[in-house]
């Protein structure tokens, strides 16, 4: 009996220190992370200036911020990756749950949106690079307006990745119908934020609507979402 305790005794602590319960912690923390990230990186970045903005502010905006544009540009970056790493968790999660499917969609969505957003960084680095030196007027008033307009696009694959994790937790009957309901608000908020095309005012591209109040909703979505994975069990197929 004492040998067999002893051996018990021995498989448990021949837990790596680095093994799956340390990464799986570290991915499930990605989404806290990716918050502060991303936090940092647009108060350093600041707001550039909105649709429709005459070449000769964009040029004297980027020449003036170039150096915060860019220093923000890798912190903004490292936020999406943690973003990406906290849908993998979360799709960890949900399969483990058996609820794959929505943990599918929470890969797809989070894929979506890191494309979008990392387009929308280079795009931003490179006007503060170079781009809006150069004097070609409507190639920087072009890539401005397309940024914004990419941006309000990508409204939708962000409420696909707060759908996939709502739903899937709450199928899973790791959430309450309370937070359920919540998080389907979060939904309707970010599919309410794609339809932000008016040419100006609350309910535009650049309006508070959708440059501030979806963008916050989303980042305590995922502030949420990453407390009620560390409140679940290390999965066995995880990280």
């Amino acid at each position: 009996m004492a040998t067999t305790a002893a051996v018990t005794t021995a498989t448990s602590s021949a837990e790596p220190k680095y093994g799956a319960k340390f990464f799986e912690g570290l991915w499930r923390s990605s989404g806290v992370q990716g918050v502060a990230f991303l936090v940092v990186g647009t108060v350093l970045a600041g707001f550039g200036p909105g649709v429709g903005a005459s070449s000769e502010s964009l040029a004297s905006y980027y020449a003036a911020n170039s150096t915060r544009i860019l220093i923000a540009t890798p912190i903004l970056g490292l936020g999406i990756l943690n973003l990406m790493w906290f849908a993998s968790a979360i799709r960890t999660a949900l399969s483990e749950a058996g609820r794959d499917g929505w943990g599918a969609s929470a890969t797809a969505s989070s894929a979506a949106f890191g494309a979008i957003a990392f387009v929308l960084i280079a795009a931003q680095a490179a006007l503060a690079y170079s781009v809006a030196g150069t004097g070609n007027v409507s190639f920087i008033t072009g890539i401005n307006d397309l940024g914004w307009a990419a941006f309000v696009l990508s409204a939708l694959p962000r409420a696909m990745l707060i759908m996939s994790g709502t739903f899937g937790f709450w199928r899973a009957g790791i959430i309450s119908d309370r937070n359920f309901t919540i998080g389907v608000g979060a939904v309707f908020a970010g599919v309410f934020a794609s339809t932000t095309w008016l040419p100006g005012g609350f309910w535009a591209p650049d309006g508070l609507y959708s440059a501030v109040i979806f963008p916050i909703i989303g980042l305590v979505w995922v502030v949420a979402a990453g407390r009620v994975l560390a409140k679940l069990p290390i999965s066995k197929n995880g990280f």
